[in-house]
């Protein structure tokens, strides 16, 4: 019976220094961020720089920190970013014809001991990395009025591809494969649109756009002409069209008798005079759509 307090208190002590080893353990940890997105934008050097975070707990000596790559097989060291003392990178040469990449990161330190430094290894999870060859950089503007010419920068486009807002198709331009632009849309202003580009490769999200309220005048008020015959007809508008001009949608509902070019403010102008040519002989009009509302001005061609 007198064994007793000192078998307790043996069992006292053998908790207390699992305890503590546990708090060391837990001290000692290290944490690996993979910052390399999933998806990154194919270039053409095929040099992807993939870069993660190394944040040691208090107990880690910190100089003692030796991240490592695993990818392909083999094992390469990993170079301190400038950026700050955490991050670690590595500039990968993607093999030609690959298009992804799977890879892990390995970190060998050392953490303080009871008079000396003890060795750890710490392994990441499996990450993977795509190349886009068909992407979205930007948005030439995030705001305009109707009928004004947007340009979208990014890779992979092609003579196919339509640019969205929302449900409606917009008058789309293929300039290269890595630009296309678009006019904005006679819709409802004062909202936003989420654009997008369909086509012959993956739909791509392009953003947010904000259409702006536009209105315009149109003189004369009706046209009277004999088949063959031309009149002026002047599209005036508030402000200078923004840089790639003002398209103003026209529609007729009498297209035989209507022959005119398309209706297009130069960039920096407020107005433009285009002529109106009678064709076969008929009566109706000529419709503007603007995000102000819709106006018309009334048509007769005569054969006489």
């Amino acid at each position: 019976m007198q064994k007793t307090p000192i078998l307790h208190a043996s069992r006292i002590f053998s908790a207390i220094a699992a305890a503590l080893l546990l708090l060391v353990l837990t001290g000692c940890n290290l944490t690996i961020t993979n910052l390399t997105p999933d998806t990154v934008p194919q270039n053409p050097s095929q040099i992807y720089t993939i870069t993660a975070s190394f944040r040691p707990s208090s107990r880690i000596i910190t100089d003692s920190i030796q991240p490592r790559i695993v990818i392909d097989g083999q094992s390469y060291k990993m170079s301190k970013s400038a950026v700050t003392g955490d991050v670690w990178e590595f500039d990968y040469q993607l093999p030609a014809g690959r298009t992804n990449a799977s890879y892990y990161f390995i970190c060998n330190f050392k953490t303080e001991g009871q008079g000396d430094s003890l060795p750890q290894e710490v392994y990441s999870e499996l990450q993977t990395m795509n190349i886009a060859g068909r992407y979205v950089i930007r948005s030439e503007a995030t705001r305009a009025p109707v009928g004004s010419r947007v340009s979208v920068l990014g890779a992979g486009f092609t003579p196919q591809d339509v640019v969205y807002f929302d449900h409606t198709p917009t008058r789309t331009v293929y300039e290269s494969p890595s630009s296309l632009s678009f006019f904005v849309p006679a819709v409802a202003p004062g909202r936003n649109y989420k654009i997008s580009v369909m086509g012959s490769g993956a739909n791509l999200d392009v953003g947010s756009f904000r259409v702006d309220a536009i209105s315009f005048q149109v003189t004369p008020a009706a046209l009277f002409l004999r088949t063959g015959e031309q009149q002026a007809l002047t599209f005036t508008i508030p402000t200078p069209a923004p840089a790639g001009g003002m398209l103003i949608d026209v529609t007729t509902d009498v297209p035989a008798s209507v022959i005119m070019p398309e209706v297009m403010v130069a960039a920096g102008q407020s107005s433009v005079t285009v002529p109106v040519q009678g064709g076969k002989a008929g009566t109706g009009s000529l419709f503007f759509k603007s995000s102000a509302g819709d106006s018309s001005v009334s048509i007769t061609v005569t054969d006489k």
